[in-house]
């Protein structure tokens, strides 16, 4: 008698998508399983690499018939809780070569695909004066980023990312194309905004483009020791700022690394870096009084669409991480003073960064007709990141940003945002007791046998 495996079983995939499956053992079934956080060890069953919606919907009804779960992911920056889970049985779905995108400048409307990256779509639609809410790294992939929410530089004028998806195609449990939108399948058009890839594989995601010119935007810079007065002047700041402001405010450390620039390597600094949707005139007003700080560096200017993803800094390729985060409200000095104890002047931390994003405005208010994620209630968001090259630092670093988010307690919200979230299990503290409800009802519906996997699992 032959007991099937989930490797026998994956072995039934391996035609699939011109051969762009990889089983463990293959010769590249290590580089296929890499997310964007290379930290992440996730070791599935196979990994599908598909070029087309119908090789999507192939490998579905393969997966499912040979007894295998299915894991959408587009670029794994957030993949850290598949790591920490037994993929034995799962098929990594890889849309990371499943991309384009096409703007409708009447319409005001992108068209993206699969696993289409942020650089992208704001390349394509800057000509036409248009603007996406994309994130603040441009290889962040659309449809993760949307699925979890998405908080953009443009958010406390215009909303969640979320809000700004009009249609959907997705290919769900039973190898099915399908779309949804306000009218066809709104109850899963309503769980995919906000609601993670539970639901099935987003293949194509129409997304409302917004009118702008050049926003002024970049950053300033400030030697650490300049921290309790910069990062209490900047809290003071954001408190009676018109929606058109959205800013962040962090402590950096970088280690002495000949590829850095100057003013990076080996720096301890504090830089406050953002957009700002008004004219250079109206923005310099805004800005004066984090100028009067005198910063070391000072980048904010109009800028083009496309130089807004890049003023935040992130990692320019795939990156080891480890992190935590926290929605906060009712900061005041005393929150600062916490932060500063583990990380301000004269602290020695392993993290990269400890961040504060400035929330309110759009954020704070539920949209009509939204999804799951229509708002992100709070006034800030902490999250805490550290390189991770091995597993001794990974330890260390998750440590250190636990200690973080610990010391700051008291003034959380309580709720998680998705996109920050890299914990297994805490899935259900990004939603109100009402929308979590929907979104277990709406899977039941949808994947009935649970065949989907997601990073953050309903």
């Amino acid at each position: 008698m032959t007991i099937d495996t989930p490797a026998r079983s994956a072995d039934q995939l391996r035609e699939l998508c011109g051969g762009r499956v990889h089983l463990p053992g293959d010769p590249g079934y290590d580089a296929a399983r890499l997310p964007w956080n290379v930290a992440v060890d996730q070791r599935p069953a196979a990994v599908a690499i598909p070029h087309s919606a119908d090789e999507v919907a192939e490998v579905v009804r393969a997966a499912a018939s040979a007894g295998l779960r299915v894991a959408p992911q587009s670029s794994g920056h957030a993949a850290a809780p598949l790591g920490a889970v037994s993929l034995d049985d799962v098929v990594v779905l890889k849309l990371s070569e499943l991309t384009g995108v096409t703007v409708d400048p009447e319409r005001r409307v992108a068209s993206v695909v699969g696993g289409t990256l942020w650089r992208d779509v704001v390349a394509a639609a800057a000509p036409h004066g248009l603007a996406a809410l994309h994130g603040s790294a441009p290889d962040v992939a659309v449809a993760g980023y949307v699925l979890g929410g998405g908080l953009s530089f443009y958010a406390r004028r215009h909303g969640v990312a979320a809000n700004a998806v009009r249609a959907v195609d997705v290919v769900t449990a039973d190898g099915s194309m399908v779309r949804a939108d306000a009218d066809t399948n709104p109850d899963l058009f309503w769980a995919v905004r906000g609601g993670g890839g539970s639901f099935g594989v987003v293949v194509r995601i129409e997304l409302d483009l917004i009118p702008m010119s050049d926003p002024t935007a970049g950053m300033l810079l400030w030697d650490r020791e300049r921290a309790p007065e910069v990062i209490r002047a900047w809290v003071e700041w954001t408190r009676d700022l018109p929606d058109s402001v959205t800013t962040s405010m962090r402590v950096m450390s970088f280690p002495p690394l000949p590829e850095l620039p100057p003013f990076l390597s080996g720096r301890q600094i504090v830089v406050m870096d953002g957009a700002i949707l008004e004219d250079a005139e109206r923005a310099a007003e805004l800005l004066a009084p984090l100028r009067a700080l005198a910063p070391e560096m000072d980048t904010f200017a109009p800028l083009p669409l496309p130089g807004v993803t890049e003023i935040h800094m992130d990692p320019p390729g795939p990156s080891p991480a480890v992190s935590d985060h926290a929605v906060l409200s009712g900061v005041d000095d005393t929150t600062v003073e916490a932060l500063l104890q583990l990380v301000g002047p004269g602290t020695t931390t392993p993290l990269l960064m400890a961040e504060l994003r400035h929330l309110g405005g759009a954020l704070a208010q539920p949209t009509e007709g939204g999804g799951a994620v229509s708002s992100l209630p709070g006034d800030y968001l902490l999250f805490c990141v550290a390189m991770a090259p091995t597993p001794e630092l990974a330890t260390a670093g998750l440590a250190a940003a636990n200690q973080v988010v610990a010391a700051l307690e008291r003034w959380s919200t309580g709720t998680r945002a998705l996109n920050f979230t890299d914990v297994v299990g805490q899935c259900e503290s990004g939603y109100d007791a009402a929308a979590w409800s929907r979104l277990r009802e709406v899977r039941r519906t949808v994947d009935p046998q649970g065949l989907f996997v997601a990073n953050h699992p309903v």
